[in-house]
């Protein structure tokens, strides 16, 4: 049985009456062409849902397969202009894990991406935006600059024993690969909110944790410079501990607080910051050793398992800029961004997505 997805996309892209060419469009990272099958009014791509550099997620109710659509506009003969803006267009799919399924389709919904990393299905670590009371996940994956980024970090124990999250760094890219280049910290050094240090920043955690295994952040929106995308990726370190871990500088929250220009522990001793200004976090020395054992072991220095971490991403998050014409795949003469996702619960899955256009997708089952 093999798994396939479509995507069919209006060539009147922005709704003004100017086709794009089937040429000026691909799928995924590894920029997939367009089928065979496309029409004079629609550009049809059909890929394995392992093709085109598509990446997959799991939560706890569905695996997730995230793409993009790009628009790259190319100038028409010899011309040396371009009267379009390129576009990117995330597309997501839902399949879910459990249960009987149908093709009967839900009410269209936006779906907030988040990615959840499964140990071995005894610890589920999962990084989502929230909305601004932090009381439901975020509608909606567009911000404007000036907007903050409502971001919660938690792990699932099931039958585990209790235990405490803390986010060890986070970095922002234009990609999902969380190594790949420009990027930005926004933490690092074991829990220092870095971000927050910048001159235009008021980046924190919030306090208090609503539980040992939650642990919320804000941090305000921003776009890379020099680059013509709007779209970025946020790789978080996660990691669980004991709930009743002690605070250390490997094992903490801390926020800079501007107006006593100090860095602020979430949790313990404000001693436990310092090391974010000095960037030198490391764990306690050992205690002398006697007759082959420790006086004394730490918390901190108890050995990682594979078990305990693991990485989430979160997005694409659209980012749209303060200037007029900013907005991403836009037009100047438009105002908004129009997205909404379908989804299809069944044997096949479907998702649109509207950019002034309509892009649909489906999963087709073949076998």
């Amino acid at each position: 049985m093999e798994d396939r997805m479509e995507v069919s996309v209006n060539r009147d892209l922005y709704r003004n009456g100017r086709l794009v060419k089937a040429s000026d469009l691909s799928l995924g990272p590894r920029l997939c062409k367009p089928s065979s099958g496309s029409t004079g009014t629609a550009v049809i791509f059909q890929y394995g849902l392992q093709e085109c550099g598509n990446t997959l997620q799991m939560t706890p109710e569905f695996l997730v397969y995230s793409t993009n659509l790009t628009y790259s506009p190319t100038p028409s003969g010899n011309s040396p202009i371009i009267r379009t803006n390129s576009a990117v267009v995330p597309i997501q799919c839902y399949y879910p894990r459990h249960g009987n399924v149908s093709s009967n389709a839900i009410k269209p919904t936006w779906m907030p991406f988040s990615s959840t990393i499964s140990a071995e299905e005894r610890l589920s670590f999962s990084l989502q935006l929230m909305n601004d009371n932090w009381s439901a996940p975020r509608a909606s994956t567009v911000f404007k600059l000036g907007e903050v980024f409502h971001i919660q970090a938690s792990v699932a124990v099931g039958n585990h024993v209790p235990m405490k999250i803390f986010v060890d760094s986070c970095v922002a890219t234009l990609t999902p690969d969380g190594s790949s280049g420009p990027r930005y910290d926004i933490i690092g050094y074991y829990g220092c909110l870095l971000d927050g240090r910048a001159e235009d920043s008021s980046s924190a955690f919030r306090s208090p944790r609503p539980r040992p295994d939650t642990l919320q952040f804000m941090v305000d929106a921003f776009r890379f410079t020099g680059t013509d995308t709007s779209v970025i990726y946020i790789t978080c370190s996660l990691r669980a501990a004991a709930e009743n871990q002690v605070s250390d500088p490997l094992n903490k929250a801390c926020s800079y607080i501007k107006s006593t220009n100090s860095w602020s522990a979430l949790e313990g001793s404000n001693d436990i910051c310092r090391c974010c200004e000095t960037r030198t976090c490391t764990a306690p020395a050992p205690a002398p050793f006697r007759g082959g054992r420790s006086l004394e072991r730490e918390a901190a220095s108890e050995p990682r398992t594979e078990l305990d971490h693991d990485l989430a991403t979160l997005g694409p998050l659209l980012v749209i800029g303060g200037e007029r014409g900013q907005v991403l795949a836009v037009t100047r003469e438009a105002a908004q961004v129009e997205l909404w996702v379908l989804v299809a619960v069944g044997s096949l899955s479907l998702v649109a997505l509207s950019l002034f256009a309509v892009v649909v997708v489906k999963y087709v089952m073949r076998r």
